[in-house]
């Protein structure tokens, strides 16, 4: 079944009230913490899913320690880490948090579908005939060892006419939905539910990076017409394909910025503190004329007497290669899950390691498409320097419980919610009971 390990879910915010959040996203070479202020917008564009005004309030940011590939490797580094990058932002914001919102971004993010099927008989399509069939579609067995972050309905066909996404009232003789589950692995989401919980907070929720990175800096839309997502992060790259408005794809590969600092620091002999520098100020994906001319300078690993000097040339074939091997490898598993690169196709980049020079070039030369790099929308407060594509996830996390209501709730898995039903709650219904 699905619902067994399951990380904490989110429960739905109304769009007429005012809260409190904290995100916290814990990378591998850096662990964010932000605290914001939810206050509702009132009207809302059709197909939107920001439904409130973000401001944040606290800001705490630090380098990461104890984790390896979005994996947490040293639980008591990682614990002191995010202790102090959560000390950071209460004081800044001047309030103490209890609970925080989480990414999920090792952990061999994927996907699975499932689809069920009811029979209505004719008549008119009940909220419990939603819930029915979306209970059915849940009752699969996920791989050994994997569990659920997100149970997305991707759309509903009533009588084989697809595309439905409020079957509510509708007459017809069969329901069917289709759900998207991403999973990670258990072992990895534990082990970050445990890190986090020994700073003495609560996991209020776990979403996956690319999804909420997409929510932070998409528009509806791109999310309607269809896009990939693609966070480059330090560990791993992750990828969500957003169409009709959902995210209906989700894959990673543990290919990051860290292995092309690591590659500089092999093919030049150098520090790793030296390698990084050089790939922030002097690297890139893309070969220029002037590189051959241009010098960079470093130590040799154990020898600090006398700087080392190379070409910036010499730079670009180390770091282009990697590049092309990750997205290369995104290319080939997108096309093999059905979601073929191609001109008309849209990509955002997102993450630390997309601002890298040239990386946006290189994708569109491999993935094809229009390529453009995102940053977070619509989030009021941000300090300049965290108003860049590594903070997209963070971000995306302040977003994320405006559409946590569009998610499948187990009942088995949560207590009833305030409007007094369990698992899925229409949007027409939802908006009845909050207007009367």
């Amino acid at each position: 079944m699905i619902s067994p390990g399951v990380p904490p879910r989110m429960k739905p915010l109304s769009p007429r009230r005012s809260a409190t959040f904290a995100a916290l996203d814990v990378g591998t070479s850096k662990i964010a913490c932000l605290i914001a202020r939810l206050t509702p917008l009132g009207a809302v564009a059709p197909g939107d899913w920001r439904t409130h005004r973000v401001r944040v309030v606290g800001i705490g940011h630090q380098r990461s320690l104890g984790v390896k590939n979005g994996l947490v490797v040293d639980m008591d580094a990682a614990d002191a880490a995010i202790r102090q990058t959560v000390d950071a932002a209460e004081r800044m914001a001047g309030m103490q948090v209890e609970r925080v919102i989480v990414t999920a971004s090792g952990g061999r993010l994927s996907s699975q579908h499932f689809q069920a099927k009811r029979v209505i008989g004719g008549r008119e399509v009940a909220e419990h005939d939603i819930h029915r069939v979306l209970e059915a579609s849940a009752a699969h067995h996920l791989a050994r060892g994997r569990v659920a972050v997100h149970s997305l309905p991707t759309g509903f066909s009533l009588d084989g006419v697809s595309g439905i996404r409020e079957p509510k009232d509708m007459i017809g003789e069969e329901l069917a939905v289709d759900l998207h589950v991403a999973t990670c692995d258990q072992a990895a989401a534990r082990n970050l539910l445990v890190a986090v919980e020994r700073s003495h907070l609560s996991v209020e929720a776990m979403a996956a990076a690319p999804y909420v990175a997409g929510l932070s800096t998409l528009e509806p839309d791109e999310a309607e017409m269809g896009v990939v997502v693609i966070d480059m992060g330090a560990g791993s790259t992750s990828v969500a394909v957003f169409a009709r408005g959902e995210m209906i794809h989700l894959d990673a590969v543990t290919l990051g910025g860290a292995h092309v600092t690591m590659d500089i620091a092999r093919g030049l002999d150098a520090r790793l503190s030296d390698a990084e520098r050089l790939k922030t100020f002097h690297g890139s994906a893309i070969a220029s004329t002037s590189d051959e001319r241009e010098t960079i300078s470093f130590d040799h690993v154990g020898e600090s007497d006398h700087k080392a000097h190379a070409p910036k040339s010499h730079l670009v074939r180390i770091i282009r290669p990697r590049i092309e091997e990750t997205l290369e490898f995104l290319r080939d598993r997108l096309a093999k899950a059905g979601h073929p690169s191609g001109p008309g196709r849209r990509i955002v980049l997102t993450g630390g390691a997309s601002q890298l020079t040239g990386v946006a070039e290189a994708a569109r030369r491999i993935l094809g498409g229009q390529v453009r790099v995102g940053r977070p929308i619509g989030v009021e407060g941000l300090p300049d320097s965290s108003k860049s594509p590594a903070f997209a996830a963070a971000a995306g996390l302040l977003v994320y419980p405006q559409v946590a209501a569009h998610e499948y709730f187990e009942p088995r898995r949560i207590e009833r919610a305030a409007t007094g039903t369990d698992g899925y709650i229409s949007r027409v219904g939802r908006w009845l009971r909050e207007s009367f």
